[in-house]
Order: C-alpha cells, then structure tokens, then sequence
C-alpha cells in the first residue's frame, strides 16, 4: 500500500468514519500513522474523543496513532498574507497597498479556498517523514477533485507566467543597455525565482499524487451516492489518478426471521433495495468493494472503530 491514502466521496457518507478505522487498523499493523482531516465539518475530534489542531497530536489510548485538522479558513488567512509578503517585497512602497488591495480580491474568488487548502495539503505530505502512512479524511467530492486536480493546472498557469516574466526581462534588457552587453538580470530575478519554486512545488504534489497515493470512495447505498460515485472515478480518472476501491457504508441491518411487524418490513425492503445497490457497484464499477459496513445504533468511536476496521478489506503493508 502507498504511504498516502485518501478517502473520499459525496457529504455525510462515512469519510471520516473509514478514514479513521483504517488509521487505527495501520497503527495496530505497526505502522506510524497519521490522520488528517481536510474535512471543514472536523468530526474526526468527534470520532476519537479528543480536540485536534494544525500539529499532528498523538491519540490517546491509541499507540502509533497521531491525527490533526486543517482549519480551512486559516489556510486561507494564511495564503493570504503569505501571498501579500512575497509580492509586497518586489514592488515599491507605493504600490504595496494597491497589492494588498487586489490580493484580498483575488482571495474572494472561486478557486481561492482550493488554492490556499492546497498549499497546506501538500506540506503536510512534504514534511510526513516521521510518519510510514498518512491517511487524508477528504472534502466532500466536488471540493477534492477541484484540490487534485490543481497540480496539472496551476503547472501550466506557471509555466505560462514565466514565459511571459522571461519575455518582459529580454525586453527590458534590450531596451535599457542597446547595444552594450545585456546585464543578466534574469539570473537573479527574485520574481522568476518565486515562479519556478512554486513550478517545483506543484511538480512534486502531481508525481506524489501519481506514484504514491491510494485513493478509496466512501458510498451508501442509494441512487444519489451511487452518481456522485461514478464521477468522482470518472473525474479522477482525467486527472490521471486511479480510485483503489469503494468502501459501502450504512447498509441496513436484516431483522431476525421470526419479526413480522411494520418496522421489520420496510427493513426488509430497505434491505432488498440496497441488495441491489450493491449489486450495481460489484457489477457496474471497476474498482471491488473493499468494505460493506452495517450502519451501528451508537456512533462509531472508541471500540466500534475496531470493528470497522475489521470490515475494511484494505491492506496495510508498509510503503515500498
């Protein structure tokens, strides 16, 4: 299994759930593991009892278990004036509140939430060294296939803006030196410099996504999931990235045989309808069924994690 592993899928299915039974089914196999939510709603501190931050934190009672939450509008915070410092070092005192001005512009854009996630998503994989796996509970659906699928498209976009950096320098150069020999002054630019940094870091994030991630999708089962589902493979897919298998949670309990009642009819047709989901998943899908969890009376924490974690067929092997 890959270091990175991703659940995925449509709001309200179970991400955190299975992303946190697998965290401890790779602790109990020995593995340091991270979990780490990207997930707004932040109910992995719900799952285990215990408040996480923006720094991996050890879970207690677990042993090699550690998990964090990425606060989202931080991240975009952070960006923010991240972005604001880096400019505002290349222009003059009197442009910088014209800079300040058109960043937080930028920032109320869609795309701008995505953009700022990212960076923190990626360096959270750049600095897991001291981890053999990392588990990432995901955005709903159309959020993290907008996050993956930054990589080929903010390379471009860069790539792009140094052509045109590049093209402005040979421009100035001529026209400022004429004949004499042109000073290089695209060597030091600090502008072209922060470009092809930011080329690298993109680079890394899509050949890491590529060559060492997993990706799982959580679904119920019913028509809406099940939509959601396929184009979350289909869009993954174009963006050249593989999904592993698909986790089914909250099936309905069978009742006993000898119950007649009106509660234990409609469960049996529940049950029947979601027969048939299953049916349509195993057979109209590539990806296998790795996991089909009954949904629990009591929320799945503490020991009930366990017992998903049996019922995940993911393996565990230590990253090559």
């Amino acid at each position: 299994m890959e270091k990175f592993v991703f659940f995925g899928g449509k709001g309200g299915v179970g991400k955190t759930t299975m992303a946190s039974a697998y965290g401890v089914k790779s602790a109990a196999a020995g593995l340091d593991t991270l979990v780490v939510s990207t997930d707004p709603a932040h109910s992995t501190s719900d799952v285990f009892d215990q408040q996480f931050g923006d720094d991996p934190a050890a879970i207690e009672g677990r042993d090699r278990l550690w998990a964090m939450e990425i606060d989202p509008d931080e991240e975009v915070e952070h960006h923010l004036m991240e972005t604001k410092r880096a400019l505002g070092d290349q222009v003059s005192a009197a442009m910088v509140n014209e800079i300040d001005r058109q960043i937080e512009m930028a920032h109320q854009t869609p795309g701008a939430y995505e953009a700022a996630l990212f960076d923190r998503f990626v360096d959270v994989m750049q600095s897991a060294d001291g981890f053999d796996r990392v588990v990432f509970d995901t955005a709903p659906t159309g959020g993290t296939l907008r996050l993956l699928g930054l990589p080929e498209f903010l390379e471009g976009w860069i790539d792009r803006l140094t052509r045109k950096r590049e093209r402005a320098i040979d421009l100035y150069e001529k026209a400022a030196v004429g004949n004499n020999e042109p000073r290089r002054v695209m060597d030091g630019d600090p502008i072209l410099a922060r470009l092809r940094e930011r080329k690298a870091f993109f680079e890394y994030a899509g050949e890491t996504l590529r060559e060492e991630a997993a990706f799982f999708l959580v679904v119920t089962p019913d028509e809406l999931s099940l939509r959601e589902t396929r184009r979350a493979v289909e869009g993954l897919a174009d963006r050249g990235l593989s999904v592993r298998g698909l986790a089914v949670n909250r099936l309905t309990p069978e009742p006993e045989p000898h119950e007649e009642g009106r509660g234990a009819r409609y469960l049996r047709a529940r049950v029947d309808t979601e027969r048939d989901r299953l049916r349509e998943l195993r057979e109209g899908f590539d990806q296998p069924v790795v996991a089909s969890v009954e949904t629990r009376v009591e929320e799945v924490k503490g020991d009930l994690l366990d017992d998903v974690a049996a019922e995940l067929d993911v393996g565990v092997g230590r990253p090559a």
